[in-house]
């Protein structure tokens, strides 16, 4: 299987905490990144683009009674469901669906 958001699912122990930051960076590369200005970012705009990303994040597991420090299936799955609001005011619902459905093949590798 291919790597998902940093997550090989095949070679890693799937916890929590991966899948969390795998959201992060999907988010990030969905949201904060514009493909044509990727290589003229500097260090400093993409640290500033990461963090909004998981301040983003971090109130969607808030919002959807999760707790981004110490995320647990129920609490992703209801993180999935905030930002899938978030999103859809800025991309096609079947993008969403695809970003959501990989997610969603990382949650299933949780006990």
């Amino acid at each position: 299987m291919v790597e998902i958001y940093g997550v090989d699912p095949d070679k890693d122990e799937v916890t929590p905490l991966m899948i969390r930051d795998a959201i992060v960076e999907c988010f990030y590369k969905a949201h904060c990144v514009d493909a044509d200005l990727l290589d003229n970012e500097t260090d400093a705009s993409e640290n500033m683009n990461r963090n909004y990303c998981q301040q983003i994040v971090r109130k969607a597991f808030k919002d959807g009674g999760g707790d981004f420090d110490h995320p647990t299936k129920e609490g992703i799955m209801g993180a999935i469901g905030e930002l899938k609001k978030f999103a859809a005011n800025f991309r096609d619902p079947k993008i969403i669906e695809k970003h959501a459905g990989e997610i969603m093949t990382l949650l299933k590798k949780l006990p």
